[in-house]
């Protein structure tokens, strides 16, 4: 029972932790817990839930459709169970009935997100990117605080080359994050990639705010180089501002040799630590 008990612990730290760690809880579940699962006390459901998760992610299909039984025979009403159903046939890649099962959650509870985010995750398995986005655009009316959601709507609009939207997306991030130097960084990114002298001194304007927040931000720095050097040479920048500029590419890029350098001293330093 103590081999059990340590099984169902690590079970939990995994889900507390949200932590797939699909292919050991497989292990675990076929070397112990498979033939004691009236020992697994209060946790038993969860743990069942767990496991048809990992066997999904495994092709595990045998050990799915175990679980899920169970699950059904238990609590036959459950609307979370029935998103476990969708998870199936998504995995077996039978998407019209994942779609036709969530949608009928849906229709029971307009508010059900985990619902709503996984017939996202149904349209974007197909490469229907354009559904994808209008579902999590229609997610995020109802749940606008929900950060991995706008994180999710600027990737999928970076892959359409909707970059205004993407931006957007990144602002609302930003306002529920403003220190998150990464973010600043990111908007950056998105705003160099647009080109034009606006963005670039946007994105200027960005890259050195992340770089405020956190110095040993590499890429914020060469994405600093890169758009300083693009505002020295464009035609369409003023004769200050091309020399302002200049001189930022010429000290980011100093800052960026000296990183370097730094960088291999500290392994030339391990290596010799290791001799």
């Amino acid at each position: 029972m103590g081999l059990i008990k340590d099984d169902v612990d690590q079970l939990r730290v995994w889900r507390e932790n949200n932590e797939r760690k699909s292919r050991e809880v497989l292990e675990i579940w076929f070397d112990r817990l498979r033939l004691n699962t009236d020992g697994l006390g209060n946790e038993k459901y969860l743990i069942l839930e767990q496991v048809y998760v990992a066997a999904l992610d495994c092709h595990a299909f045998n050990v799915s459709k175990r679980c899920i039984e169970i699950l059904r025979e238990e609590f036959p009403k459950s609307l979370r169970v029935r998103k476990l159903e969708a998870m199936y046939f998504e995995a077996n890649e039978e998407y019209d009935k994942a779609l036709d099962l969530l949608n009928a959650i849906i229709k029971v509870d307009e508010s059900n997100s985990a619902a709503r985010k996984r017939k996202v995750a149904v349209f974007k398995a197909q490469g229907k990117i354009v559904d994808a986005i209008k579902e999590l655009t229609d997610y995020l009316k109802i749940f606008m605080t929900d950060a991995d959601a706008w994180q999710e709507l600027s990737e999928l609009y970076i892959a359409e080359n909707d970059f205004n939207k993407a931006a957007f997306c990144v602002e609302e991030l930003i306002l529920h994050n403003p220190h998150n130097h990464l973010l600043h960084q990111r908007y950056a990114d998105i705003k160099y990639t647009q080109g034009g002298i606006e963005n670039f001194e946007q994105a200027k304007s960005y890259y050195s705010q992340a770089l405020r927040m956190n110095p040993k931000n590499m890429r914020a720095l060469y994405g600093l180089y890169l758009t300083t050097l693009a505002l020295s040479t464009s035609s369409k920048s003023s004769v200050q501002k091309k020399k302002e500029s200049s001189k930022m590419a010429e000290w980011t890029l100093k800052q960026i040799s000296k990183k370097y350098a730094e960088a291999d001293v500290v392994v030339n330093a391990l290596a010799a630590l290791e001799i």
